[in-house]
């Protein structure tokens, strides 16, 4: 008799073969899994450091919060993410989303595990929701997706249905911060039955660029006496002015 081990170890092999690791960002064939090409490595640029609030690079400063943070630190308590907002990290951002890899959101979960830190054993994991009809039309919230292979990393309880969009906002590209906010007024409730009150909430998304949709949720939770409010991405814009698409 073959021993299981054994067949498992074949069938792996097998599967490298038939399936071999890719790059998260290009496609191009790598050693293992979650790992990037040589192109693609330098292209991403992890955070670390910066504003002790919102990740937000400071340079030249001994600083611990930015400036926007020392202005209005906005109803988020503290916003961390794996990497910069770029070419390279948007590709990875877009294959999950539109190209329907969702083995990319544990790729992005690996990275964002680090500065996610450690957690409160009873910290909820909440993704940040998709309106029924932008769900449907998708298949599946990446959010919710990579909210879900932290989960397993951090050991954390996890609500994939806590929190509901119930009204479809128009893209904020291009609108100032105060159509933003009025835009995402309203979209958001807690579900029915689910109560928040005293408790650490991590809101989970892919990508953070202007902040209104994350904002708009940790002020409903702070409403429903939520404790804390905090958000992990995969990646945030560092430089708006970048952004394309």
């Amino acid at each position: 008799m073959i021993p299981g081990t054994v067949l498992g170890r074949a069938g792996r092999i097998l599967l490298d073969f038939a399936l071999p690791p890719r790059c998260a960002a290009c496609g191009t064939i790598v050693a293992d899994v979650d790992l990037f090409c040589g192109s693609c490595w330098p292209e991403i640029h992890f955070l670390s450091g910066g504003c002790q609030r919102c990740a937000q690079p400071l340079e030249a400063t001994e600083a611990e919060l930015c400036g926007a943070c020392h202005v209005d630190a906005g109803a988020l308590d503290r916003i961390r993410a794996a990497v910069e907002y770029g070419e390279a990290a948007r590709s990875i951002a877009i294959r999950l989303k539109y190209g329907r890899k969702t083995g990319l959101a544990r790729t992005m979960a690996a990275y964002m595990r680090r500065p996610l830190g450690d957690l409160p054993p009873d910290a909820l994991l909440v993704p940040v929701p998709l309106h029924r009809v932008r769900l449907w039309e998708r298949g599946f919230n990446q959010a919710a997706l990579i909210a879900r292979q932290l989960q397993k990393t951090s050991g954390n309880p996890a609500d994939m249905m806590l929190l509901q969009r119930v009204k479809r906002t128009p893209k904020l590209k291009g609108m100032s911060p105060a159509e933003r906010r009025r835009a995402v007024s309203g979209a958001f409730a807690v579900r029915q039955g689910q109560e928040v009150r005293g408790r650490s909430i991590i809101l989970v998304d892919d990508v953070y660029t202007t902040g209104s949709t994350a904002e708009a949720c940790a002020r409903l939770l702070k409403r429903k006496g939520a404790a804390s409010v905090d958000l992990i991405a995969w990646a945030r814009v560092v430089r708006p002015t970048v952004v394309n698409g």
